[in-house]
């Protein structure tokens, strides 16, 4: 698979020693609540609150998501989707009980998928590791929105900059996440993403917690 240099930044970190030993505690734990100011229980309450029992999880992380979420029904059909194959493994495993489908795919491309669709896609903490500015990345809502069954939620959350309220810690961490690659969100606003929601849906909500933006829009 050919990666542009920015693509493949944005996934790199994710490696299986970053997964196993730093993520939760460091993202999870740490950031989440002290430094992007949305705990990582806000941004579970609003995945219980969106997800279905036929789901699809876009940019995996370690899995904790997907794993300590309330679905709607003891065995849900439980998909996932990245393009770091490391993530894909650890939160395969650590999800191992749903049987979870795997698919590496980079969804800032047209998405080959021929399977049948879901009734919610989440984006947690994903868009705001896609390169370029929030209009040239949420290509993704046009390469996901196929997947979804008609009245399905497609939802997450994002890191933004601009017009939220940021304290100097996460201005000096996003400083240091762009100048890697890491993140890519210089130009990613809250109006950037309501504005990406509005033209593609025409149900859809924005809520920031901090600096997190949680989201969700229906077909």
């Amino acid at each position: 698979m050919e990666l542009s240099p920015e693509v493949h930044a944005g996934q790199a970190v994710y490696t299986r020693w970053t997964l196993r030993l730093l993520y939760d505690v460091g993202v999870l734990g740490y950031s989440n609540r002290f430094v992007w100011k949305c705990p990582t229980s806000t941004q579970l309450d609003w995945y219980n609150t969106n997800v279905s029992d036929n789901h699809l999880d876009v940019g995996v992380g370690t899995g904790y998501y997907i794993t300590n979420c309330r679905y709607p029904s003891p065995s849900p059909r439980l998909a996932l989707m990245d393009l770091n194959s490391n993530s894909l493994e650890h939160a395969a495993n650590r999800a191992a009980r749903y049987a979870p489908e795997m698919y590496r795919r980079n969804v800032l491309d047209p998405i080959d998928f021929d399977g049948a669709r879901f009734d919610s896609i989440g984006l947690n903490c994903l868009l705001h590791c896609l390169p370029g500015s929030m209009d040239e990345k949420s290509v993704v809502f046009d390469n996901l929105r196929p997947l979804l069954n008609p009245g399905g939620c497609l939802f997450g959350s994002t890191l933004l900059q601009g017009d939220v309220p940021r304290s100097a810690q996460a201005r000096l961490l996003m400083r240091a996440y762009n100048r890697r690659g890491i993140f890519s969100n210089q130009k990613d606003t809250r109006e950037s993403l309501e504005r990406a929601l509005r033209t593609r849906f025409d149900e859809w909500q924005v809520a920031v917690h901090g600096c997190v933006a949680l989201f969700r829009a229906r077909v």
